[in-house]
């Protein structure tokens, strides 16, 4: 009798372990949303695209797509995955909201407000859910924006312009191109190519103006530079930023507000001297082990970095995009795969990512999109 009941009882617990084994292999493959911004253009592109990503296989499949927006070029994702965020990247500079379904793909249009100023470039959203965060490329200033419950965008907008320049003929004014929030919300890093700066805003959002400038109101890099995107580590205490004319990667030791510089490298390999530069994407890895930036221009590259355990980086490989101007790029979450938006050639090129050594492999795949600009990932619940 207690021989049968044991017998129930290995029967029943290696059920549940198979159960659950498959439950954990599912959730690993479990399909995704990609959600592309574009810059509109006659007979490429209409808008915001939808696809289905299969990180099983590395397919993209399209889902939905939303046309009546001009130029939606930078995307983000609210937090609870419900809400989708886009500029319209035009000369008056308008934010848009979306409510959307990750289960359908299906975006749903609330409501514009102004970006305070032209050319918006980037738009980030707060955990809460409490403001969004916009930059201004030509209109030089950046901008934060109320959500209400329903998601939608408020009217009553906090505006920061910036005054400045540096060295170079398209350094003649600032231009803001990132708005880029600390990992508890408390400090908003805003890249400015135009000053070579970092200006650094402290962030109350129980206040309808949240930013003020922080106890270090910036940090300069060398002249020349030209500041573009940030990316931080999972800690949050080591800020990486990618600097556009110069192809160089700055790393930064990060605390209470304040940037520390304490590494640069530079992307564009020995014999690029006078090739266009134009570096533009910056990302980690799932595991954080490995930091990838893209290079424009005349390279047309993914350049890859290991990451140590004190926010160093050393060189690790780089690899062709297979195509012009990679203007942004994503891994997805299984860190399977990367995805690379080449804008000039409306491609995204999908490639095979290798975990343990970070380097890139061409799959073949590759899916038509006119004027590709952002790559977001979101799964589909």
């Amino acid at each position: 009798m207690i021989n049968q009941r044991f017998m129930k009882i290995c029967t029943t617990l290696l059920l549940m372990t198979s159960l659950f084994s498959v439950a954990m292999a599912q959730s690993k493959t479990a399909s995704l949303n990609l959600l592309v911004g574009t810059y509109t253009q006659p007979g490429k592109s209409e808008g915001i695209y939808v696809y289905n990503f299969n990180p099983a296989t590395g397919e993209l499949t399209p889902k939905t797509e939303m046309k009546g927006i001009k130029n939606p070029t930078f995307l983000a994702v609210s937090k609870d995955k419900k809400f989708v965020y886009a500029v319209s990247e035009t000369s008056e500079g308008t934010v848009n909201a979306y409510s959307f379904d990750p289960k359908t793909g299906q975006l749903m249009f609330l409501n514009s407000a102004t970006s305070g100023g032209g050319g918006p470039c980037y738009v980030a959203v707060d955990d809460k859910r409490k403001f969004v965060y916009t930059g201004n490329y030509g209109g030089g200033s950046l901008t934060a924006i109320p959500l209400k419950s329903d998601g939608s965008l408020g009217s009553d907008v906090q505006t920061i312009s910036h005054e400045g320049k540096s060295v170079k003929p398209n350094q003649e004014k600032s231009h803001v191109h990132a708005t880029v929030l600390s990992k508890d919300n408390r400090y908003l890093f805003v890249s400015d190519l135009g000053t070579d700066k970092i200006n650094i805003y402290k962030v109350d959002a129980s206040k309808n103006k949240p930013l003020a400038p922080g106890p270090m109101p910036y940090v300069s890099v060398d002249p020349g530079n030209g500041p573009r995107h940030l990316a931080l580590d999972s800690s949050g205490k080591t800020v990486f930023l990618i600097q556009e004319m110069t192809g160089v990667i700055t790393a930064f030791t990060y605390e209470n507000g304040a940037l520390t510089p304490k590494q640069s490298i530079t992307l564009p390999a020995e014999g690029s001297a006078g090739k266009k530069i134009d570096a533009a994407d910056i990302h980690f890895s799932p595991d954080g082990k490995f930091l990838y930036g893209s290079l424009r221009g005349d390279i047309n590259e993914i350049v890859i970095y290991t990451v140590d355990n004190t926010g160093l980086l050393s060189y690790a490989g780089r690899q062709s995009t297979l195509g012009k101007t990679p203007r942004n790029f994503a891994i997805d979450p299984s860190g399977n795969y990367l995805l690379v938006a080449n804008q000039n050639t409306d491609d995204i090129v999908i490639f095979k990512r290798d975990q343990k050594t970070g380097l890139l492999t061409p799959t073949g795949k590759k899916v038509s999109v006119g004027a590709p600009v952002c790559l977001l990932f979101v799964p589909a619940k």
